[in-house]
């Protein structure tokens, strides 16, 4: 299918500024003989949420790792916040990745540290210069921010409810002051309050802090609440990047039985009541 709503080889502002974050082009990935990219495109703006989404198996996650170097591509260019991720020595990419931070799907918490000592580890790695008091300062207020209280920092992760460890593994994501935040299924395994209410603190600090947000989720409700446009995977690439509005106007039939499923129009029923009222 051609994509009706096509971002162009490079975005621009007004002005003449670059406003892309994150460009991928032509990427390749594949296991052996299963192909799961191949030729795929994708532009992410500066300060905004961009959903990914696709059916089981499309890759979102393996997109997520190509574009912040966990996972090697066969083929393509990978560039962030300016700098080609491909090939890049070791302090090369240490120099990029500290501008950004990483939320994964279980929070990846140390279990041996607890959430103060975790949420230190990239400062102590990056800064280590950087010692106590000031130390235990910054993650303190990184632990705030994440909406946790007080008492949280000296508990293992061990202690903590589910919610309460992707609040924690937030506030080591927010540990460098990053520029770009990458959340994969933020929400996943979360009641349906904490999910919200997790959503909304995501769209605070994106605005508070300026943030850049990739966020992998398959919540219909987060992608209509806090998701600026959305990109959808499928058919080995992104067949389609808009808000949901531009999304439904396409034939494609995975997003159309995704958006307008019983889910979807449930979905969309809730966020324009929660609009509206």
């Amino acid at each position: 299918m051609t994509n009706p709503i096509h971002q162009g080889p490079r975005d621009a502002n007004q002005d003449g500024r670059d406003d892309i974050i994150i460009s991928v082009r032509g990427l390749d990935n594949s296991f052996g003989e299963q192909i799961i990219h191949e030729n795929l495109d994708l532009d992410v703006r500066r300060g905004e949420i961009l959903g990914v989404v696709g059916g089981s198996g499309t890759g979102k996650s393996v997109l997520m790792r190509s574009i912040i170097g966990l996972q090697r591509p066969s083929a393509g260019e990978i560039d962030v916040l300016g700098e080609t991720m491909i090939d890049r020595n070791e302090d090369e990419a240490k120099n990029i990745r500290r501008r950004w931070g990483i939320l994964f799907q279980n929070g990846a918490l140390f279990s041996t540290l607890t959430v103060a000592e975790n949420v230190e580890v990239p400062i102590r790695e990056y800064f280590p210069y950087i010692v106590p008091p000031l130390l235990d300062e910054i993650a303190s207020y990184k632990i705030a921010m994440s909406g946790l209280p007080a008492d949280a920092g000296p508990k293992y992760p061990s202690e903590l409810s589910g919610g309460m460890r992707k609040r924690a593994g937030l506030a080591r994501a927010l540990a460098l002051d990053p520029e770009l935040l990458f959340l994969d299924e933020p929400t996943a395994g979360l009641d349906p309050i904490g999910a919200a209410a997790f959503d909304d603190l995501i769209r605070a600090l994106q605005k508070k802090l300026e943030l850049t947000v990739f966020l992998i989720t398959h919540d219909l409700d987060t992608l209509h609440s806090i998701c600026d446009r959305v990109a959808v995977l499928s058919d080995r690439k992104v067949v389609a990047v808009g808000t949901i509005e531009e999304l439904l106007a396409l034939d494609h039939p995975w997003i159309q039985e995704y958006f307008n499923g019983p889910r979807g129009r449930a979905a969309a029923g809730s966020y324009e009541e929660a609009v509206g009222a």
